[in-house]
């Protein structure tokens, strides 16, 4: 079989290089492009050693007559960047977007909690929510897949099944989710030291973190209304998301019908981990993998359960996602170059 050719614009930052880590390791791959903004002329092994060991090429400024030459353009680009990649593309390109320029189906929505005017509305149509477990059918038919964001992802997958079964009462949600730093790019660097970043624990974007409009958009298609509270944290460590989840299930529902329910429902999904009732997780089985590891535990009071998420946010939440949507789309393995 031919290998894809693949551009890889965004290089340079966590989630590029993470990018870069796994294509490299994806034997239908082969990486042509790697472009960058501040990069230009580098070689990638400048951001990471481990990357000495391929031939790869020198990061380049993007110029879209490189898109005739490959199949799949993959964008670790900050927000408003992605768009005009988008209207760029030619008849034969796919577009894997890590970006939140096409999560959002409302420009509305997006520009309010963005700051960016959508220029492109008319492409929204054309792309799809990328989160590989729920979305395969349509990830197949689309032309551009809009990668979830990292905190999202370890939300959406413990709630969207329960939600679908009506085991879930859709309101009074408490969402507590814990990042390590590496979330925010690293441009969070220059303002560590004020931040004591490397120290303490901190709380930010309390009530408008850009996320809750996603959070909210996937949840309200299944229900009319949708009430949580989402609070995220940054933790003095540089890979991994926990999310802890408070639900309030339908009276009818016991905690053992919910976590079979997960169990079966996850069961054919390779990088999805439903433990046992009561399993204390954390970040440490889910480090450097693909995988989300789900628990579901009992509180003092019979109504209320906490799930618990896992996630590794530049994998499952961010490059890993985009290489299985890349498998997903081309009918290649499910976990090539992830395992």
């Amino acid at each position: 079989m031919n290998k894809l050719k693949v551009l890889v614009a965004g290089s340079t930052g966590y989630i590029g290089i993470q990018l870069i880590k796994l294509l490299c390791k994806h034997k239908h791959i082969k990486i042509k492009y790697l472009c960058g903004n501040s990069s230009i002329g580098k070689k990638i092994y400048h951001y990471d050693k481990e990357l000495k060991k391929y031939n790869l090429p020198k990061v380049i400024k993007i110029n879209y007559k490189y898109f005739k030459e490959v199949d799949v353009v993959f964008t670790a680009l900050p927000n408003g960047q992605s768009q005009k990649i988008a209207n760029n593309l030619n008849k034969n390109n796919i577009l894997i977007d890590l970006s939140a320029d096409f999560r959002l189906k409302n420009p509305n929505i997006y520009q309010k909690f963005y700051k960016i005017r959508h220029k492109y509305k008319n492409l929204l149509n054309q792309s799809v929510y990328g989160l590989s477990e729920l979305n395969e059918k349509e990830i197949k038919k689309k032309k551009i897949i809009a990668c979830p964001g990292c905190y999202p992802t370890s939300i959406i997958l413990p709630l969207i099944p329960l939600f679908k079964n009506r085991y879930l009462k859709n309101n009074k949600i408490i969402i507590d989710s814990k990042s390590g730093y590496s979330g925010a790019g690293r441009k969070i660097l220059k303002k560590a030291q004020k931040m004591n970043l490397f120290k303490t624990l901190s709380a930010y974007g309390i009530p408008d973190h850009r996320h809750n409009a996603e959070i909210y958009q996937e949840l309200s298609y299944l229900t009319k209304k949708v009430d949580f509270n989402f609070t995220p944290h940054i933790l003095p460590m540089f890979r991994g998301i926990l999310s802890t989840i408070y639900i309030e299930k339908n009276q009818k529902v016991s905690d053992k019908k919910i976590i079979n329910f997960l169990m079966k429902f996850y069961k054919k999904h390779k990088f999805i981990r439903v433990h046992k009732k009561n399993t204390l997780i954390g970040t440490k089985n889910v480090i450097n993998t693909n995988y989300c590891d789900i628990s579901v535990c009992e509180t003092n009071d019979s109504n209320r359960l906490v799930i618990l998420s896992a996630i590794d946010n530049l994998i499952k939440g961010g490059a890993g996602q985009a290489i299985q949507n890349l498998n997903i789309k081309f009918g290649f393995k499910i976990d090539e170059g992830l395992i």
